[in-house]
Parts: structure tokens; C-alpha cells; sequence
């Protein structure tokens, strides 16, 4: 079908890049200054799977297992994860968020939770389905292109 209205494609990347660039600021004016929205990323992807392994993190995010060993580095090196060798199989480390890591994670995710919040706000079922069914087009399109 036709584009029905191009405002959608500049709302949609207006979204992404604002996204971005507000997430980005956020952690520049607040006390976790030190990290960037990269390692916010990976920190969130560490808190959302229990256990991860540099392999998963590096799986999500579409990088090379290289690109997170740096990133874990650093994240260590800051306070925000720590390695912790594997009981049943010494070969697989497996990375957890520290005190540090799990308050900016909390952070991250309350900050998603209020957007979603303000987007959905007012929304009756039907208008909350049509959004859905939109967003999960457009999440499959995007998986499809990995």
C-alpha cells in the first residue's frame, strides 16, 4: 500500500533519534555520568537476562563478542558488573549487575516505563491493539533485517 501520510516516517525517526539524544542527556546530568548510552545498553541487556553471558549480550546488540569484552571492561572497571566464573563449567563467565549496575538499570527501565506510559495514557482497548499490532509490525520488520 501507499504511504498514507509521509508525516509517520518523520515522526518515526524523529522518535528514534529524540530517544536517543534524551537518553543520552539523562545520563549526562546525572550521577551516572561516566557511562555512555552504549554501555546503558549493555547494562540493560545484563539486567534482563539472568545469568548472561558476554555471548548473550553480544547476540542482542548485534555486536562482536570483541566490542563487548571492551564494554565489560569498562563497566567493570566503573563499578557497574562484575564476572563471575561459572560453578559447573569454569569456561563460561557469566556478568550480574552490581548495586550501581542494578540502581541505573532500575533507572533505565522507569524512564521506558513513563514513555510508554505517557504514549498509551488515555488509549482505549481497541486504540492500544491497532498501536500493537503496528509496533510488532514494525519490531518483525526490523528482526527481519538482522
Amino acid at each position: 500500500p501507499v504511504l498514507k501520510d509521509p508525516k509517520v516516517n518523520d515522526y518515526l525517526t524523529a522518535i528514534f533519534n529524540n530517544v536517543l539524544v534524551i537518553e543520552e542527556t539523562s545520563l549526562r546530568s546525572s550521577r551516572f555520568n561516566d557511562i555512555s548510552i552504549k554501555e546503558m545498553h549493555t547494562i540493560d541487556v545484563i539486567g534482563n537476562i539472568d545469568g548472561a553471558t558476554p555471548s548473550d549480550v553480544a547476540r542482542t546488540l548485534m555486536v562482536t563478542l570483541g566490542t563487548v569484552t571492551t564494554s565489560l571492561n569498562n563497566l567493570e572497571r566503573k563499578g557497574y558488573v562484575e564476572r563471575i566464573r561459572s560453578t559447573k563449567d569454569r569456561r563460561v563467565v557469566h556478568i550480574y549487575l552490581t548495586k550501581k549496575g542494578r540502581l541505573v538499570y532500575r533507572l533505565h527501565q522507569r524512564f521506558h516505563n513513563e514513555m510508554v506510559r505517557q504514549i498509551t495514557d488515555g488509549m482505549d482497548d481497541t486504540e492500544y491493539q491497532v498501536m500493537k499490532k503496528g509496533l510488532m509490525k514494525l519490531y518483525h520488520f526490523l528482526e527481519d533485517l538482522k
